[in-house]
Order: C-alpha cells, then structure tokens, then sequence
C-alpha cells in the first residue's frame, strides 16, 4: 500500500514555515556578524599600519631633533613642526579607530536607566520621610527634689 505523494498545500504548512523564517533570521544575523567581523579585521590591519607609521615618524622626528640641537636651521625647525602635526594626527587617528561612539550606546543606556531608577528610589524614601517624620526626643525633665524644700511652704 503506497501512500499518495504530498500535495503542494501540504508543503507550505504553518509547521514548515517556522524553522524557514527562523533559518533566514539565522542566515541574515550571521551574514551581520560576517560583515562585523570584516569590518574589525579591516580596522585591526588599519591600526597595526598606523602604529608603525606612527613608531617610523616618531624615530625620524628623534634623528631630526638630535641633528637640531647639533646644527639647528630653520629648515630642520619646519620638517620637525610638519612631523609633529603628522603624528598628531596619526593619533587622533589612531584614538577615533580605537574608540567609537557607538561603542557608548549600551553603557549610557544602562547609565541613563539605573541612574533613573536610583533617582526615583531616592525621591520615594524622601517622600516617605517627609510625610511621616520621626518626632525628635525631647530632653527629660529635672526630676523634683523634695529634700531641699522647706517644710512650711
């Protein structure tokens, strides 16, 4: 006894159409993840490339300093001015690489929540402190000596 071959309706079922969605969610997450990992890599060789123009420049502005203070001249003076704003930038560079303002998003996100949530605390226990103060203690009072008191009066 063979059973009849699926209809095509059947292969479209609300089961099937589950794990394909879940499927392409998967492939277009790691597609994302594929793109962040390239993206990384890229800025990673960018910044080892900095580095070592950075460390190059940094030895030459090192020889050009020494030749300055052996025989200075105003061209030597330029060409160490125009080395030090390359490697100003270069640093900036360097810093914007490795520090992004996308990188805050979750951490101010988490500061502006529990920062709310202790201000909110905070306003509610002085509210509660407020409407029900504690009455200061009074001092006690003298107690009465009856012993210096004069009898007649």
């Amino acid at each position: 006894m063979s059973l009849p071959p699926p209809s095509p309706d059947s292969a479209s079922s609300p089961d099937k159409d589950v794990p394909l969605s879940d499927a392409q969610t998967f492939e277009q997450e790691l597609a994302a993840i594929e793109r962040s990992l390239a993206d990384l890599k890229e800025r990673y060789t960018q910044v080892q490339q900095d580095e070592q123009t950075q460390a190059q420049l940094q030895e030459h502005q090192k020889q050009l300093k020494q030749q300055n203070q052996r025989s200075p001249s105003p061209a030597l003076k330029a060409e160490l001015t125009q080395l030090q704003t390359q490697l100003d930038a270069l640093e900036v560079k360097l810093e914007s690489r490795l520090f992004s303002w996308g990188s805050l998003r979750e951490p101010f996100w988490q500061i502006v929540r529990f920062g709310g949530l202790g201000l909110v605390i905070g306003w509610s226990i002085a509210l509660a402190v407020l409407q029900s103060p504690n009455p200061s203690p009074q001092p006690p009072l003298p107690a009465p000596q009856s012993s210096q008191r004069e009898p007649g009066g």
